[in-house]
Formats: structure tokens, sequence, C-alpha cells
């Protein structure tokens, strides 16, 4: 795999091209270029490190192999992060029956802060972070991949339903739901809300998704068939 440096003029859909028809390195450099925000999508979404490693290269795995079926009717980083969401859903479901209990354990949920956090951010922000992903591992897969999209990766809901391959309404449906199903879990650490929104729905409102404050309607609005996930 090369530096990236021979491809600084060359856009995401070019390099996928050049990989299709046999450039060795074309590949790598999308990988250089993505694997960080793919590899925290997954983290946040499994909750667990070797469960996130697995499906990321299972992900990049599938990507690799089926480049020549890209039609460019999506950015290239989303249909990355696409196939990442699904081979997460895919293991978040196969885990969900052997799973007893939400995550609880704190050396796995230190694995979860972000590498520039775990050793020098304050504890009382590690001791948020932990209690955030702690309260998020308790919701259904898909509604947490939702929020994992929209509150922790800021991506805008139209995007996140691209990457999800659902109606933009099945996302507004599942952060609303998850958001809801989370509020309890999270007042406590809002003494002072006064009544205020919780966090991120300020910026959530701007990109269409409402906040509402008992659980939102059904998810049963997930496109049928095309391959879509509900």
């Amino acid at each position: 795999m090369t530096d990236g440096t021979g491809y600084a003029e060359t856009n995401d859909h070019d390099l996928l091209a050049r990989h299709v028809k046999g450039d060795p390195d074309a590949f790598g450099e999308l990988v250089r270029r993505h694997r960080d925000r793919l590899w925290a999508v997954a983290l946040r979404t499994l909750g667990d490190r070797e469960e996130a490693a697995d499906a990321v290269q299972d992900a990049l795995v599938s990507a690799y192999r089926a480049a020549h079926s890209f039609r460019g009717q999506s950015a290239v980083t989303t249909w990355l992060h696409r196939i990442t969401v699904n081979a997460c859903l895919d293991r978040a479901r196969k885990a969900a029956s052997r799973k007893t209990a939400p995550v609880d354990d704190t050396e796995r949920l230190e694995q979860l802060l972000e590498p520039h956090e775990s050793a020098s951010a304050p504890a009382e922000r590690n001791d948020l972070h932990r209690q955030l992903v702690e309260a998020l591992s308790t919701l259904p897969p898909d509604q947490r991949a939702a929020l994992v999209l929209v509150d922790m990766q800021g991506y805008p809901v139209a995007e996140a339903a691209r990457i999800l391959d659902v109606p933009t309404g099945t996302v507004k449906s599942r952060c609303a739901r998850g958001r809801a199903r989370l509020l309890p879990l999270l007042t406590h650490l809002r003494p002072d809300s006064g009544g205020e929104s919780e966090p991120g729905a300020e910026r959530n409102r701007t990109q269409g998704t409402p906040v509402p404050p008992t659980a939102g309607p059904s998810d049963s609005t997930a496109v049928k068939g095309g391959g879509g996930r509900a």
C-alpha cells in the first residue's frame, strides 16, 4: 500500500475505477482515507473491539470484491459505510441471542473511548462517555446504528438513510425511538437541564430529525424488499 501521496489529486470514484481496472494500490488508498470513520462507526455500533475489527475486515473484503458492481449512484464513502454498517448489524443480530445483559465491563467500555481521549481526557468526561456507551448498548442494533451515524458521527439524516439503505423517515423514527429509550437512562447526567432538549437535539432539528418526549412511531416504515435493512 502506498502512503497516498501518489493519489492526492485522485477522487474516490476514480480510485475505485482504477482498482477495478487492476491498479494494485488504489483500493488501499481508499482504505487509508476512510478507515478511521469506518472503524469509529463499527466500534460504537458493536461496542466490542474484536467484533468491530472483524466487521470492518468483512466489509472491506466485500467492498474489494464488489467494486465492479458500484454504479456511482452514491458517494464511495456512503457505499463503504453502508457495507460496514450492514456487516455490523449482521454481527449484532447474531450476538443478540448470546447477550444476556448490557455492556457492563469497565475495561471493555474503555476500549470505546477515542484513542486521543483514553489517557488525557478529564476523568469526568471519561465517566460520562462510559455511561453514554453503556446506555447506547441497551438499544436494538438498528436504533443504535442510526444514532451512531446521526448523533455521534454527525451525518445528516439523508446521508444516514443512504448508508443504512432505508427511507429518511425510518432513520428519524429509529433515532426518535432510540433517544426516547435513552433519555430515562441519562437524565441523571443532566442535573441543570431546566427543560432543555437533550444533547444533539438542536443540531438534529436543523437536520430534520424530531426529538420527541416519548417514543416515536413504529419502525415499520422501513422500505420493503430491494435489499434494504429495516
